[in-house]
């Protein structure tokens, strides 16, 4: 019986790197084709990575943890009756058909299933692998929820010290932040001799923060920004949300539709600048990214061809977008390609914010807060439902005026709404 070593597949989007997060298998286990056998975070997303062939585990190469190059070993599996050496390259270059054909599995290891894999489907099968029948009585406690393997994770609990309380003894999220109280700090913070923390910089945090720092570096940005009265766009989203409370259209997804109209008659912005060919870059399609807030830091997922999804349709994406945020779901693919970015941090409880361009995008807008307050209305002082908008813009792509010209129609739509559809 021969053992064939698999490695890090080409992650794709430029990442060379992923740290071990969870093995779902042992030494000795039993895999079957296709089955998850890894979990690792990549500095985009964290992603399953199956094993395309059966066999038995032989060897692990990377403990949880340790970041692995893409290229390096990753496992062996040892097969009976196993096929020559080049099944590896086979299976490979499945993955790299897979992989220029836009098949959606560029993470999810060599490319052996048809079909996109999502965290959370792919996540069951490798829960349970086949193991001898005297050691399930040790096994530990199962957690199946990459949301809250994360929390324990980043909060130093134990979940093996737990008790489930979860159908078939799984750990569940209310678990694990029963326990959260009493931890010491996260595992991966350090405190030296003077007790200053120290938090390593990686995954996700590593990426925003390169990616914010280059757009410092390279971008010479502006901003502007106007207070707005919000009073009818509020009315707005009330009236849909009671003739179609299905169509869940929030604020949000009413901010993106402003700003795909202003686009359609800013196309200016919706560029970026070729440095190398010292050219700007006007795009004909809208890929809508949103910051938002998730426990493994900040990221802008992104809605492709927001320029063509009506308004049920965009809110429908920003919510699938956002909770595949929340849970870890997220491809690479799904944080990369955008074309313009929509920063809600009135969220927070703020009013303004000067926000850094998501590189290399041209421009982003930023939404404070919707508070009542005294604003001049049809001749009277009322209070109304007022919000700050800011917009910050890379000069090289436009001047003032184009910016002016964006943010004040962007402005009259949220104080006049008709004017989505009124105007072209």
């Amino acid at each position: 019986m021969s053992a064939t070593v698999f490695k890090l597949p080409d992650l794709g989007e430029g990442l060379t790197e992923a740290e071990i997060l969870e093995w779902k298998v042992s030494v000795g286990d039993t895999v079957t084709t296709d089955q998850i056998i890894v979990e690792v975070e990549t500095a985009k997303a964290a992603v399953d990575v199956p094993v395309p062939i059966a066999g038995t585990v032989a060897e692990l190469f990377a403990e949880a943890g340790t970041v692995v190059d893409v290229g390096s070993p990753l496992i062996a599996i040892a097969a009976e009756n196993a096929a020559p050496a080049t099944a590896p390259d086979a299976a490979a270059e499945r993955y790299r058909e897979e992989e220029r054909a836009g098949s959606g599995n560029v993470l999810v290891g060599y490319g052996t299933t048809e079909t996109r894999r999502s965290r959370r489907r792919a996540a069951q099968p490798a829960l349970a692998p086949a193991r001898p029948a005297a050691a399930a009585k040790d096994e530990a406690p199962r957690v199946i929820s990459p949301v809250v393997r994360r929390l324990a994770k980043d909060n130093g609990v134990d979940v093996a010290a737990l008790t489930p309380t979860g159908p078939g003894g799984v750990i569940l999220r209310r678990d694990v932040e029963q326990a959260i109280a009493g931890t010491a700090p996260p595992a991966e913070e350090r405190r030296d001799a003077a007790d200053v923390v120290r938090v390593p910089l990686k995954g996700v945090r590593r990426t925003m923060a390169e990616k914010l720092s280059r757009s410092r570096r390279e971008i010479p940005d502006a901003t502007t920004w106007v207070d707005v009265d919000a009073t009818r766009l509020v009315k707005l989203k009330k009236r849909i949300a009671k003739a179609d409370p299905d169509a869940g259209v929030g604020m949000l997804a009413l901010f993106a539709a402003i700003c795909v109209a202003g686009l359609r008659r800013f196309p200016e912005l919706n560029a970026y600048v070729d440095t190398e060919r010292e050219e700007i870059v006007r795009l004909p399609h809208v890929h809508l990214g949103f910051a938002a807030q998730t426990e493994r830091g900040l990221v802008v997922p992104v809605v492709r061809d927001a320029h063509l999804l009506s308004l049920a349709d965009l809110a429908a994406a920003l919510r699938a977008r956002t909770e595949e945020a929340r849970d870890g779901r997220l491809s690479p693919s799904d944080l990369t390609g955008g074309t313009f970015t929509l920063n809600n941090y009135g969220v927070f409880g703020v009013d303004g914010s000067t926000p850094i361009i998501n590189h290399p995008e041209a421009a982003m807008l930023g939404v404070g807060r919707i508070a009542e307050k005294p604003w001049a209305h049809k001749g009277k002082v009322r209070l109304r439902q007022v919000t700050q908008l800011s917009f910050t813009f890379d000069h090289r792509v436009c001047d003032g005026g184009v910016a002016g010209g964006f943010l004040r129609f962007v402005a009259d739509c949220v104080e006049r709404p008709e004017m989505l559809v009124s105007r072209r």
